[in-house]
C-alpha cells in the first residue's frame, strides 16, 4: 500500500446514543475497531495514539429531563468530555480521528478543534456528508432528537448548554455532502445561514467530485483547513446497511470513497469523525469495514 505523509492520529472512542430515536450506534465504535481501523491506519504508514473510550450513560439509568430534548445534561456532559479529550490529542500535536456514536459528539469534536485553531487566530471549515443536514433547533426539530441538531450549534444556533455561547464555524465555510432528508425548519435556517448544501439531487446532475472541489473550496476559503465530518447513512443502504437512519438514494461505494480521497489529495484536512454505524442493522460487520476503508482514504490510502 502506498505510503502516506506520516500522521500521529489520536483515536477517540464515543459511545453514545442517547441523541438518536434508535438503538445500537453505542456499539459503532466497538465495530470499527474490530473491523481493524487501528491496523488500516497503521498500514498507510500512520501511527496510532490511542485515547480510549467515552461512554454516555444507558438509556434506561440516564434520566431524560424534563424538556423536549431528551437526555441533554447526559448529551452535554458527554459533549465536554469529548472536547476535552480531542484537545488532549491536538495539544499531542495528533490528527483526531473520533468514532461514534450518533452525530451529537460533533458538537464537542468540532468545537474542540474549533477552540484549538481559534487561539491561532485561525478558523476551521467542515465538510458534512451526510443524508441529513442536521441543522434542526429545539423549537424546529419533528423528534426532539439531539443528534439531529449539531451543526446548527456549531453555527450558533440551539440550546444555550450546547452551543455555550460560541460559534465554532462559519456558515460560508460549511457544507453539507449528499443530503436527502431535510425537514422543514433546517431549510429555513439553510437559507438564512447560506450554509452550501448539496442534494443526491445535484451530485446526481453534476458528479460528486465537482461538488466536492466546491465543498473543499468552501471549507478552506481563509482558513486553517477543515474537520470531515463522515455520518455513514450518506452512503446507500444497499452497500451501509448498518446505519442509524437509512435512507435510500444515498452515494454510491466509489463516490464515498472519491469524497474521502479528495479530503486527502487537498493536504487540509485537520481532522475527522465517523458516525452513526449501527452494528444491530449490520449485516457481517460490512458497514463497519467501509467505514475503516472510507477513513483508509481520508487518511491517504490510494488505489496506486
Amino acid at each position: 500500500m502506498p505510503q502516506a505523509p506520516h500522521r500521529d492520529i489520536a483515536l477517540i472512542s464515543v459511545s453514545i446514543d442517547l441523541g438518536a430515536g434508535r438503538r445500537g450506534v453505542d456499539m459503532g465504535p466497538s465495530a470499527l475497531r474490530i473491523a481493524g481501523i487501528t491496523r488500516e491506519i497503521e498500514a498507510i504508514g500512520h501511527s496510532v495514539t490511542e485515547l480510549g473510550t467515552i461512554t454516555a450513560g444507558g438509556l434506561e439509568t440516564t434520566e431524560a429531563g424534563g424538556t423536549a430534548m431528551p437526555f441533554l445534561n447526559e448529551i452535554a456532559h458527554v459533549a465536554d468530555r469529548t472536547r476535552a479529550a480531542v484537545k488532549q490529542g491536538l495539544d499531542r500535536g495528533c490528527t483526531p480521528l473520533v468514532l461514534g456514536g450518533d452525530h451529537s459528539i460533533s458538537i464537542g469534536s468540532v468545537a474542540a478543534v474549533a477552540d484549538h485553531y481559534r487561539e491561532r487566530e485561525e478558523s476551521i471549515g467542515v465538510i458534512w456528508v451526510d443524508a441529513h443536514a442536521d441543522m434542526n433547533q429545539p423549537h424546529t426539530s419533528p423528534t426532539g432528537n439531539i443528534h439531529g441538531m449539531p451543526l446548527a450549534i456549531l453555527l450558533g444556533h440551539g440550546h444555550a448548554l450546547l452551543t455555550r455561547g460560541r460559534i465554532s464555524v462559519r456558515p460560508e465555510n460549511v457544507s453539507v455532502l449528499g443530503a436527502r432528508s431535510l425537514d422543514a425548519g433546517e431549510k429555513r435556517l439553510i437559507r438564512e445561514l447560506g450554509v452550501r448544501v448539496f442534494t443526491m439531487s445535484e451530485i446526481d446532475e453534476r458528479g460528486v467530485a465537482p461538488c466536492m472541489d466546491e465543498a473543499l473550496k468552501r471549507a478552506g476559503d481563509d482558513t486553517c483547513g477543515f474537520h470531515l465530518s463522515l455520518d455513514l447513512d450518506a452512503l446507500d443502504p444497499r452497500v451501509a446497511p448498518g446505519v442509524g437512519t437509512p435512507i435510500r438514494g444515498g452515494l454510491t461505494y466509489r463516490e464515498g470513497h472519491l469524497v474521502c480521497e479528495k479530503a486527502s489529495r487537498s493536504g487540509e484536512l485537520l481532522s475527522l469523525e465517523v458516525v452513526e454505524l449501527n452494528p444491530v442493522l449490520d449485516d457481517r460487520n460490512q458497514t463497519a469495514q467501509l467505514g475503516v476503508g472510507l477513513v483508509a482514504s481520508a487518511l491517504g490510502a490510494t488505489i496506486l
